[in-house]
């Protein structure tokens, strides 16, 4: 091949075009600006193999259970147990067998860009997914505890298949149509968990901005019904929204302000 300028060589790895005796001749090219490109390349390479390693070792529990013959795994968790506001949201999640997603991963350890692109992907690609919600009226009356598995069991009816086994963040879920098995740090060990907290968070995040449309006072919009100092303050200065629950004692301090 004739040498290729600095730009043609960006082009080309970027779009993962080369032969091997391209590659080969690269190698060769003694040109700084050639030789900084490859290393970068390399290093995408391997970042990409390590992902890929983690991924599979995130697909343990379920493979277990298509080995032991299930079909549908079901990975659940929720969003929105510690904050003062809104509402406790559970995403539960089927992916199919084969499938492979780079950079999937516990919600809280990605970033706002992040989650939004892997949502759109796990909402578009999986087998099925279900969204359960329990309003704050709900968490008030029956304890936040009550209501994280009242919206994992809501987000496991609205799949609309009936898992054979369900993978569960931590949490003892009973009255479940299915075999069951709850994971410490799920999120951080499962795929399938990891899937269910992305759609949770980001389904949480985005009813938060639209009650933060409402009530732009308290920030929903940035603190998603965190108890920050901005919040606080608001809180303590309108008193609590109908949105707030009212059981959590930061604003039940506020209403008796």
């Amino acid at each position: 091949m004739g040498k290729w300028t600095i730009a043609q060589v960006k082009e080309k790895l970027a779009g993962r075009q080369l032969a091997e005796h391209e590659w080969t001749a690269l190698k060769q090219d003694t040109r700084k600006g050639v030789q900084k490109l490859l290393l970068q390349y390399e290093r995408l390479l391997e970042k990409e193999q390590l992902l890929k390693v983690k991924y599979q070792e995130m697909m343990a529990f379920e493979k277990k259970q298509y080995q032991a013959g299930k079909q549908y795994v079901a990975g659940v968790d929720e969003a929105g147990r510690g904050p003062l506001a809104g509402p406790v949201v559970a995403g539960c999640v089927i992916l199919h067998k084969d499938y492979y997603l780079e950079g999937l991963n516990d919600s809280k350890q990605l970033s706002h860009e992040k989650r939004e692109m892997l949502f759109e992907r796990i909402t578009a690609d999986a087998l099925a997914y279900g969204i359960g919600e329990v309003t704050n009226e709900e968490i008030d009356r029956y304890n936040i505890y009550e209501a994280t598995k009242m919206a994992m069991r809501r987000a496991v009816s609205n799949l609309g298949i009936t898992p054979d086994h369900l993978l569960i963040d931590a949490v003892k879920l009973e009255g479940m149509p299915c075999t069951k098995e709850a994971l410490i740090k799920g999120d951080q060990r499962s795929v399938s968990i990891a899937a269910g907290s992305i759609v949770a968070k980001v389904t949480r995040d985005r009813m938060m901005a639209k009650i933060h449309e409402e009530f732009p006072m308290y920030d929903f919009q940035s603190n998603q019904g965190y108890g920050t100092s901005t919040h606080m303050k608001a809180l303590e200065q309108f008193g609590p929204s109908p949105y707030h629950r009212y059981s959590f004692s930061p604003v039940a301090a506020a209403i008796r302000s």
